[in-house]
């Protein structure tokens, strides 16, 4: 499958946010990127390109492609409730993300290869499927044989509770379980669901 491999800066400066975590390099260039950077920045931007970069950054912040991301908006759609706080919720849901959430994996690319590589359980179960959705009550852990590795033992450090609400973290089994839907005040991420809703409505 397809995914985005390039520098992560430079999507980073594109939005002017850091969707990949604290940037240095960000931080001393905070304008887009290219040429014309500092130029881009001073241009209005219209009501259609304001909606589409919102959706392309909760795409690379969840590490998504289009199709997939169509997919979880029409499914969220379907759901009761404000469509845009159920996409959010359903990618917060996401193995991926909750492994990343846990504190497993330092970033979201990082869970995303360990799920793939079958280091991650659900339940007990193995389970290799990123965009798999982790339900309320679920546990999430590291696979026996997994524990020692260096990547997941470094990003683990120090780590005794989960930093989040909605999942509650075991030390010594290194398990988390989902324990309630998150609530959309608590995604500390800044995102405007509502420009994504409108960009699909047209």
């Amino acid at each position: 499958m397809a995914k985005y491999i390039g520098p992560k800066t430079k999507i980073a400066r594109k939005f002017g946010e850091p969707i990949y975590g604290p940037d240095k390099y960000l931080d001393r260039k905070n304008f887009p990127p290219g040429q014309h950077g500092l130029a881009k920045k001073r241009k209005k931007i219209s009501e259609y390109g304001t909606q589409l970069q919102e959706k392309q950054k909760v795409k690379y912040t969840y590490g998504l492609l289009e199709r997939q991301f169509r997919i979880f908006y029409e499914r969220a759609s379907k759901m009761k409730g404000r469509k845009g706080e159920n996409l959010i919720i359903l990618l917060e849901s996401r193995l991926d993300n909750i492994v990343y959430r846990l504190g497993i994996a330092p970033t979201r690319a990082a869970a995303r290869q360990l799920v793939g590589h079958r280091h991650i359980v659900v339940n007990g179960d193995v389970c290799n499927i990123p965009s798999y959705i982790v339900k309320v009550g679920d546990v999430v852990g590291v696979r026996e044989k997994s524990k020692s590795l260096e990547v997941i033992q470094s990003s683990l450090s120090g780590l005794t509770t989960s930093r989040y609400s909605w999942l509650e973290w075991d030390s010594t089994t290194l398990a988390g379980k989902y324990i309630n839907k998150v609530d959309r005040s608590e995604i500390p991420e800044t995102i405007n669901e509502q420009l994504i809703v409108e960009l699909y409505s047209k």
